[in-house]
């Protein structure tokens, strides 16, 4: 099998419920992966939206998360020696799917990837830029789940 990334809360490319959005409780949905490399050290999770209009929107940005991880579980804040980065509205942790009312479906792509380092060695609050400037020369392997949703 390969590395794969799947959410118990929504089927790959599905809907993803309210309570994981700015219309709900704005809790992360839980994950779980499997397959990871034998040589993976640790992980790096990326939650984005390329169908936002200003351009693509970071939602979470995570990373240092141990090797043992294989799951995060619903409304996962950082703290088990994995760090927080800084997502688009300024703020360190998940922030849920929340597109403009009228905009239609929007895409959210949750990204991981297994690295060959246990820390990237980057702060609390990083910006993606940073992040993926960082994972870039460290990455094993990637795999990705996306779900829609709609804000009307």
């Amino acid at each position: 099998m390969a590395f794969q990334i799947f959410s118990p809360a929504f089927p790959n490319g599905g809907w993803i419920p309210d309570l994981h959005t700015c219309q709900g409780a704005d809790l992360s949905p839980s994950l779980e992966w499997t397959e990871a490399p034998p040589e993976t050290r640790s992980f790096a999770l990326i939650l984005d939206d390329p169908d936002a209009p200003v351009g693509t929107w970071n939602h979470w940005l995570l990373y240092d998360i141990g090797s043992t991880t294989h799951s995060l579980a619903q409304g996962y804040k950082a703290g088990r020696g994995d760090v927080s980065g800084k997502n688009s509205w300024g703020k360190l942790g998940y922030g849920g799917p929340c597109p403009p009312k009228g905009h239609g479906p929007h895409r959210y792509f949750f990204r991981l990837y297994a690295l060959d380092t246990e820390t990237l060695g980057l702060p609390a609050g990083a910006s993606r830029e940073n992040l993926e400037h960082t994972l870039k020369t460290h990455v094993l392997a990637e795999t990705q789940y996306m779900g829609r949703y709609e804000r009307k």
